[in-house]
């Protein structure tokens, strides 16, 4: 009966589930696509390797809120710095030092790549050695910079896979030249993205070898050092360069740290914990159309009771108690949002679909905590809001009913 009752009224049944159809759509929508984004964001930080350390004078990673004022004005590391490491930190096996060119912090300055007329600006610039390679990258063509190339201060780079094909498509760059900021500079290897990157993340890097980079920009000043543990010796690591640069940086015993060392199960544990706030937030929102559609619901049982007075007062003449009405009107409203739901969860399964096609690097899946979640919700909802159409149905005095015009 309650079947009967949607396909006689049709869209109007449609019309009343369709905020449950949103809201369930959206809450599996979003779930798959959080749980693609953690997938693809673990992958990335784990790719960096388990006894990485990235170190730089503030955190890295996300964050919530800008940056205070004593992080911004922490004086930047040195390569000095990286040497000290090396020389006393025993449970260190590589550590590389990678200068950031001086127009990544600055509100005006901007680095231009150039070939044959061809100009780059959003590119990621910096000069580094060759342990840098340690940390998992892989050539696509050609070769990572060497010492002979930092010693000698040569004007080649190594560029990232996406400048590649930009710039060369199906073509080897090795040999090339092209212009960084107006410096000629050969082409010694093209790197590999990462196959772990983040979704719609391009890999438009080039590196400098170290004193080259130093040579064509003299005021750089900020450092990164990319520090790899010995195996299995990540917290002896951690332990032996926080020592080193707190003497090198002259921090006093009773001072916090002027630095951060950063891991890469550091910075995916405060992803996950933004993501958590974020999640929270999402499906708070997507709850407000599951609410109008529970009060879509409610108004249309409503009507549905009134329209169908002499059917209950028949009902209840021919020995219907209170609980049958009850339950026929709650089956009725369960199934119009249990129906609701499902529609909600292949509308939902279509967002992830359509998320993965739109980022092939992100992993979307529908959770099944979402799907279980979209279906109970939805049943939930029709019990809830259709708890009181069917008591005023149950309430109705027979006698009153079978008179009902």
């Amino acid at each position: 009966m309650a079947l009967g009752t949607i396909r006689a009224h049709k869209l109007r049944s449609f019309l009343t589930v369709l905020g449950v159809i949103i809201g369930t759509a959206t809450v599996i929508g979003v779930g798959s696509i959080i749980t693609g984004l953690d997938g693809a964001v673990s992958n990335v930080f784990r790719s960096m390797g388990p006894n990485t350390i990235l170190v730089f004078k503030f955190r890295i990673g996300p964050r919530v809120g800008r940056l205070s004022a004593e992080e911004r004005n922490r004086k930047p590391l040195t390569l000095e710095n990286a040497r000290a490491i090396a020389e006393r930190c025993p449970s260190v096996e590589h550590v590389s030092p990678y200068l950031l060119s001086p127009n990544v912090f600055s509100p005006f300055g901007m680095d231009r790549a150039r070939y044959k007329g061809d100009d780059l600006y959003n590119f990621e610039l910096g000069g580094t050695e060759e342990g840098y390679a340690f940390g998992g990258t892989v050539m696509k063509y050609g070769r990572f910079i060497s010492e002979a190339d930092n010693q000698h201060r040569l004007p080649v780079c190594v560029i990232g896979e996406d400048i590649q094909k930009l710039w060369f498509p199906n073509v080897d760059p090795v040999g090339k030249w092209i212009e960084v900021n107006g410096r000629p500079l050969e082409i010694i290897g093209a790197m590999e993205r990462p196959a772990t990157s983040f979704p719609g993340e391009e890999d438009r890097s080039i590196l400098l070898p170290y004193f080259t980079m130093r040579k064509m920009f003299p005021n750089a000043r900020e450092h990164l050092l990319v520090v790899i543990a010995r195996e299995g010796r990540l917290a002896q690591a951690m332990d032996e360069v926080r020592h080193v640069l707190r003497l090198e940086r002259r921090v006093p015993y009773n001072a916090p740290d002027n630095f951060a060392l950063s891991t890469p199960e550091q910075m995916l544990e405060d992803f996950r914990r933004i993501m958590a706030v974020t999640a929270l937030v999402m499906v708070v929102l997507s709850s407000i159309g599951l609410l109008v559609g529970g009060i879509g619901v409610m108004n249309i049982m409503l009507v549905s009771v009134t329209e169908r007075t002499r059917e209950i007062g028949v009902r209840k003449a021919v020995g219907a108690r209170r609980a049958d009405i009850i339950l026929q009107f709650l089956t009725e409203a369960v199934v119009l949002t249990a129906l609701g739901g499902l529609l909600g969860m292949l509308a939902g399964w279509v967002i992830s679909k359509a998320a993965g096609l739109l980022f092939p690097n992100l992993p979307t899946s529908v959770p099944l905590w979402a799907a279980a979640a979209g279906v109970i919700v939805s049943v939930g909802v029709g019990l809830f809001f259709g708890i009181w159409p069917a008591a005023k149905a149950a309430r109705l005095d027979p006698v009153e009913a079978l008179r009902y015009e």
